[in-house]
């Protein structure tokens, strides 16, 4: 597995789109000699449109300097730095910077007895956002500067406030201060508590705001950033510890990707009816998901999937992301989707093997490997991490029993009508063994399966019973264990049940019980 650092994830590279549906890729290189082979291609693009052309007018808007000046809003000094690169060519601008760091670093963050242009200029909303915007520009090209900014202690301080500066959605302040921030934690990589304790959780809620928001172009914002932040361990582990904000909706990005509503995601992902066709699938996804959207999504996940042996379980425990990335990898319309979608799942399935590889035999995965065997990719990486992931997956169902799929189904916490429910053999020959497993671990999870509602896919419900009644037929002496559970009430609840086919089994599952106390008599 290659290492997100082998991206140069600090910033995307821009270049320009060769068609709308179709950006140009280049591969990311890394001199880093702990990293075997490059990652993945990089779509690089051009930054959000929203933000370059926010950030063009801000550039170009004619700023009464001199006034601003005599109203105190920043001294002659600062207003000389600024002139100095305002309209420098880019080597200009650099040399400018680098031969004056202690001087640009005032500037922006104050010093002994200084104050910074922007603790000076805090009624002047059109003097900081030009300082926001040059300053990001200035992180961007020169790295040096973002290291000497963390040299006389917190950057942030000034910074963070404005993150906050004003609910009004026309107000670009919290928007600009994000970028700068952005830049600045990516150009430096700094790790200090400062940034992952203090910073980050603050600037990550912001970035959920985006990502939340009903505006495409303000979600590819928020994504995008959100992927430069993620650039070690640390600043990984604070994104998944703040899950909810982060990851949760990213996970209705991609469900609306793959054309599954928030309210019958469970029931899509396993139906084995649900849909494959591809319409609308150049340049605009289901749920009007666009290709440069979904791709920095998958990016962003492919990137915290480095963390699997610690977030793997959880993952797929909260947003079934092994059914999701299969469904999305059947569904993906291009190489370079299909490239991030193959790494997370190899990731994540190498180290969560006994626990997510039998759900991904149950999603199907097995399959839909075989027939993208059949394409010719010209990535040998991608080439490569497909052969990865289908030896992984033929090495477990080659020693897998029907016992182990069994339980890898209950495990994954949502049932289907596959064979072993069905089959009078296995469960004569594995229903002690099931309520016997782990101490009656199976049993534990197959009644917490059942107490759900399961209100967009009552099959659920109906396998379960299926499965209660078997139990209860071939080791009738261990009723007891299950009705301690609460299974034998929640079986009868069941029998009231709207769906046909769950009264149905309910109905065949306490008729267990029944005979069994007839017998007993």
């Amino acid at each position: 597995m290659r290492n997100p650092s082998a991206l140069g994830v600090q910033r995307l590279t821009r270049v320009e789109l060769q068609t709308p549906t179709e950006p140009q890729t280049t591969q990311a290189a890394t001199s880093s000699s702990s990293i075997e082979r490059n990652g993945p291609y990089i779509m690089s693009l051009d930054p959000p449109t929203h933000l370059a052309s926010l950030q063009i007018n801000i550039r170009q808007r004619p700023i009464p300097w001199d006034g601003a000046v005599r109203a105190g809003n920043l001294t002659e000094e600062q207003l000389a730095q600024i002139r100095a690169v305002d309209k420098a060519k880019r080597d200009a601008r650099k040399q400018t910077v680098e031969s004056n760091l202690d001087a640009y670093c005032s500037l922006f963050v104050g010093g002994p007895g200084k104050k910074s242009v922007l603790e000076l200029a805090t009624k002047r909303q059109d003097v900081v956002q030009y300082i926001l915007v040059l300053l990001s520009d200035l992180l961007e090209s020169i790295p040096a500067l973002a290291k000497a900014l963390f040299k006389n202690g917190d950057p942030y301080r000034h910074f963070l406030p404005l993150l906050a500066h004003s609910p009004n959605p026309d107000d670009h302040i919290p928007l600009l201060t994000s970028n700068v921030l952005v830049s600045l934690m990516a150009s430096s990589r700094d790790e200090s508590p400062a940034t992952i304790d203090k910073a980050l959780p603050v600037i990550f809620s912001y970035l959920s705001s985006l990502t939340k928001n009903s505006d495409a172009g303000l979600q590819d914002i928020g994504v995008q950033e959100y992927s430069s932040l993620l650039y070690g361990r640390d600043t990984r582990q604070q994104f998944w510890g703040q899950r909810s904000e982060t990851v949760s909706p990213l996970i209705q990005i991609l469900r609306a990707a793959a054309g599954i509503g928030s309210d019958d995601s469970s029931a899509s992902l396993w139906s084995e009816n649900a849909s494959t066709s591809r319409t609308g699938f150049e340049g605009s996804l289901g749920g009007g998901v666009g290709l440069q959207l979904l791709y920095h999504v998958l990016l962003v996940m492919w990137q915290l999937s480095f963390e699997a042996a610690e977030v793997g379980d959880d993952l797929n425990d909260e947003y079934d992301i092994v059914s999701l990335y299969t469904k999305l990898l059947r569904l993906s319309p291009k190489e370079k989707t299909t490239r991030l979608i193959v790494s997370t799942l190899l990731n994540l399935l190498s180290k969560n093997q006994n626990t997510l590889l039998p759900i991904a035999v149950l999603a199907r995965l097995p399959a839909l490997l075989q027939n993208l065997a059949g394409r010719q990719f010209p990535d040998p990486d991608l080439k490569e991490d497909l052969s990865s992931l289908r030896e992984l997956l033929d090495e477990y169902t080659r020693t897998k029993t029907t016992f182990d799929e069994y339980v890898g189904e209950v495990n994954s916490g949502h049932l289907r009508w596959s064979p072993p429910h069905r089959n009078t053999v296995f469960w004569a020959e594995n229903a002690r063994k099931i309520l016997e497993h782990e101490n009656g671990e199976v049993i534990r999870k197959l009644a917490q399966i059942m107490a759900k509602p399961w209100e967009n896919d009552k099959a659920v419900l109906a396998i379960a019973c299926n499965d209660i009644g078997c139990l209860v037929r071939e080791v009738p002496e261990k009723r007891s264990q299950l009705e301690k559970l609460g299974l034998k009430t929640r079986v009868m609840e069941l029998m009231a049940e709207a769906d046909e086919n769950v009264r149905w089994e309910s109905l065949r599952a306490l008729g267990g019980w029944l005979q069994y106390s007839f017998d007993t008599k």
